[in-house]
């Protein structure tokens, strides 16, 4: 028959197991919660965040080609023109080509 100071380790050691085990299970309910908190905090925060950050950059690339269109290209345009003129006159009263050739 077991001796009085084994049933007693053993019954100490069933308890021990017990109560972790009611911890690990307090722990693991905890995590579950927190996790599924971090899901709705992603869908129902991130996300929108996501969408106007998209929907900002999309407003800025329009902007950017409606510049470049509107403003950059007319502006390009009258400097090479300017500058075409420029040489012209030059070439013509100067009688030598610009351009730096001599």
């Amino acid at each position: 028959m077991p001796s009085l100071a084994l049933i007693a380790a053993r019954d100490i050691s069933i308890i021990i197991l017990a109560v972790s085990s009611i911890i690990v299970m307090a722990l693991l309910s905890v995590l579950i919660v927190q996790t599924v908190r971090l899901s709705r905090m992603l869908r129902d925060e991130i996300l929108p965040m996501l969408e106007a950050t998209q929907e900002t950059l999309g407003t800025m690339r329009g902007t950017a080609t409606f510049m470049g269109d509107h403003m950059v290209q007319p502006v390009v345009k009258a400097s090479s023109y300017a500058y075409g003129m420029r040489s012209a006159l030059r070439t013509l009263l100067s009688g030598q080509p610009s351009g730096g050739r001599k």
